[in-house]
């Protein structure tokens, strides 16, 4: 698939004083690309469609150039102490996303052009504490996707490279990170893949890099020396050969990588079953009406969540299979790897 590149873009007061705005203005100036200014990004309006779910899928297509005025930043337990605020929003049309829900009817992607003052809160955190602090950069967006454009993430993983106790993480379905090799990161970024059984990929992830892509991508990130890791998510029970499908898919990252630079006791896995939340439900349907995502909620077990909204996940004995499935693969084919969490 080709990299992303907008169809529409908006410009938020104040982004133009940013040279990184400047530079993408006159970058999608140059591309013929409709410009269009706005008096904040809650007010972006005109997107066109017909009905909702053109709307919806033109705002997947649309940019937005803007300053980021809160740098306090959100905590991102279990993966990192903070969330790097890089980008909002993101390209690719995965029916099972919490974004659906989280972005609401604001589905366009927003890049904030005012790195430098990103920068310097996030060194405020890293001094406040006397450890490494670890920063997730794709909590709200799938950065590597979009950053072909933008060099936003490599300027931020050079200048976790600078810093002692500074560490980036992020996670990608994209496999454009050509552009990223040459990043002087200096062992401080983990560069992570989201993979998934061909089944999930084929029918709830639209609009991202196939496996095979992404697992090419992530032999160049290896080879560049980039400690790696992969999130095995969602993990979703499809039928009754789902764990034939689970075995396809780590016996081929394990030729993938074979011959590769990978430090397979770096190597890292972080596993999450599939879930969903009543109102992520009701818009996953209105987005995706055709789905196959099953999301019965008698068929799941409750679970209380962060603010007071829960989420419906597998029963306890299927969590203990779908565990003990992946951990069992990932000790046959990189028993020296390490297995971040369950969720």
């Amino acid at each position: 698939m080709k990299p992303f590149m907008p169809k529409l873009v908006y410009v938020e007061p104040r982004a133009m004083e940013y040279k990184l705005a400047q530079d993408l203005y006159q970058k999608f100036k140059d591309q013929g690309i409709e410009i269009r200014e706005t008096t904040s990004h809650n007010q972006v309006r005109g997107i066109p469609g017909d009905n909702e779910l053109r709307q919806y899928a033109n705002a997947k297509n649309t940019f937005v150039l803007g300053v980021r005025k809160t740098l306090k930043f959100d905590t991102s337990k279990p993966s990192a102490e903070y969330a790097i605020p890089l980008a909002t929003g993101c390209m690719g049309h995965c029916h099972y996303c919490y974004l659906q829900t989280t972005l609401g009817k604001k589905p366009y992607i927003r890049t904030y052009v005012n790195l430098e003052d990103i920068f310097d809160a996030a060194y405020n955190y890293i001094q406040e504490r006397d450890e490494p602090t670890r920063f997730e950069a794709a909590c709200t967006s799938d950065i590597v996707g979009i950053d072909h454009l933008t060099h936003s993430l490599k300027k931020t993983i050079e200048f976790m490279g600078e810093q002692e106790k500074g560490r980036l993480r992020f996670v990608t379905k994209y496999h454009h990170v050509d552009h990223l090799l040459d990043a002087q990161h200096n062992g401080h970024t983990r560069f992570r893949f989201s993979i998934n059984a061909d089944y999930v990929i084929k029918n709830f992830e639209p609009g991202t890099s196939s496996l095979d892509k992404r697992l090419e991508a992530a032999r160049k990130v290896a080879d560049a020396g980039y400690p790696l890791g992969f999130i095995v998510a969602p993990i979703y029970i499809y039928g009754d050969d789902w764990k034939e499908g689970y075995y396809k898919l780590f016996s081929n990252l394990h030729n993938q990588l074979r011959g590769s630079s990978v430090d397979e006791e770096d190597l890292t896995f972080e596993l999450i079953q599939h879930r969903f939340t009543k109102p992520a439900k009701k818009v996953i349907l209105q987005r995706y009406p055709k789905s196959k995502l099953e999301m019965d909620e008698e068929q799941r077990k409750y679970k209380w969540g962060r603010y007071g909204i829960g989420k419906y996940v597998y029963p306890k004995e299927t969590q203990e299979d779908i565990q003990k499935t992946m951990e069992a693969y990932i000790g046959e084919f990189f028993p020296n790897s390490k297995i971040s969490y369950f969720t």
